[in-house]
């Protein structure tokens, strides 16, 4: 009986589209690095329509070549990916601009228990030309303090192309992006899901390439830094949403009583006018934020979160119709007053100063009523249990 393939404890996974120029010198030096480590170790060239001959350089030093169809860097990766045979598995440029000869380094860290391994190009060195300045300069920084700020991941280059990464740690981050946004989505669903992130050190050279990286800086920047943003809804719209709500709510409960006069300036109901709007807005971004939360947990894009899941608790559909009832029926109230005093007046000419200052707060209340009473409804629906199998 044949025996059973043995599985290897790494496979280097490389996405190429059209590498001819630069791959062989890339096999040798990870071929020179697994036999100096002395690593059970195969190479995988994930194949994005090559029509170069990449390919049969990558067969002739040893390579499997997995083709991918679907076209995008994410996408390459996924299918390079899939094909790994190794419990653990490192992704890297076919471009000539990372040192293969530092996998030992990431293996080690693999080894002794982590779960996500990134090569740190900052702390390595990058190589005069190797990086756009607004790259270096600019993006890198930017984007990595960001991630700092939104998700405390603790990583210091958060998009470096060379890292490594355990079999089980990646099926269990289920990644879903198909372009760019693949290494940003790996490093935060890391974060979620509480795996162990570290950092190591490596290099970064001018790419070997004879024409420009298929990557777009401003374009791919933006494209990172979205995916950050609509993966962080605490910081896109909880929290700019609690600070228009309250800055409308306390500038409103001082302007409902009257004019205040700050200097030469005098706000009355006009700015009144304009704090309603900034709670309305306010309370649209907080239930955007939750509903999103809410989603993205069910979906499987985040890990539950235990203060959340009370919060939900204590907000049951009954409890949001109730409160968006009181509201609109405060609102109604308010309005009704407003019409009877302009009754009083024969439904005549009005201050539009004391008018205003009932009619902004009912229609406020009103609204916000109801926009309460409709997300709760909404997040009572998201919250019906549905059938995973189908007929």
């Amino acid at each position: 009986m044949p025996q059973p393939e043995l599985e290897p404890e790494l496979t280097v996974v490389l996405p190429c589209l059209n590498e001819a120029i630069t791959l062989a010198d890339c096999l040798r030096e990870i071929s020179a690095a697994i036999a100096a480590g002395k690593i059970d170790a195969e190479i995988v060239v994930a194949d994005n329509g090559s029509t170069d001959g990449s390919q049969t350089i990558a067969t002739q030093h040893g390579a499997r070549v997995v083709p991918v169809a679907a076209k995008g860097y994410g996408n390459a990766l996924r299918g390079g990916i899939a094909a790994a045979r190794g419990r653990f598995i490192l992704m890297g440029d076919a471009d000539g601009s990372y040192d293969f000869a530092h996998i030992p380094r990431f293996l080690e860290r693999l080894r002794a228990g982590a779960d996500l391994v990134m090569g740190n190009r900052f702390a390595g060195g990058v190589q005069p030309g190797a990086m756009p300045w607004k790259n270096r300069y600019i993006g890198n920084p930017v984007l990595s303090f960001l991630g700092r700020l939104f998700f405390r991941t603790g990583v210091r280059d958060f998009h470096c192309g060379l890292r490594s990464f355990s079999a089980e740690a990646y099926r269990r981050m289920d990644l879903r992006t198909t372009g760019m946004e693949f290494a940003t989505e790996m490093v935060i669903k890391a974060k979620l899901l509480g795996l162990r992130l570290e950092e190591v050190p490596t290099v970064l050279r001018p790419d070997g390439r004879d024409r420009p990286p298929h990557l777009r800086p401003w374009r791919d920047g933006w494209r990172h830094l979205r995916f950050m943003l609509l993966f962080s809804p605490r910081w896109l719209f909880l929290f700019p949403g609690l600070a228009l709500m309250l800055a409308g709510g306390g500038a409103g409960t001082m302007l409902v009583r009257g004019p205040v006069q700050v200097g030469s300036v005098c706000f009355d109901v006009h700015t009144l006018l304009f704090a309603a709007f900034a709670v309305l807005i306010g309370f649209q971004a907080v239930s955007f934020a939750a509903l999103g939360k809410f989603f993205a947990i069910r979906a499987g894009l985040r890990a539950p979160d235990e203060r959340f899941e009370k919060l939900l608790r204590a907000a049951t559909l009954e409890v949001g119709l109730i409160v968006g009832s009181v509201l609109a029926l405060a609102g109604l109230g308010l309005s009704a007053g407003a019409v009877l005093i302009w009754g009083r007046h024969g439904f005549g000419n009005l201050s539009p100063q004391a008018m205003l200052r009932l009619v902004i707060p009912g229609a406020l209340a009103l609204t916000l009523g109801c926009q309460i009473a409709l997300t709760s409804l909404f997040l009572g629906v998201l919250r019906l249990d549905t059938r995973e199998d189908r007929p």
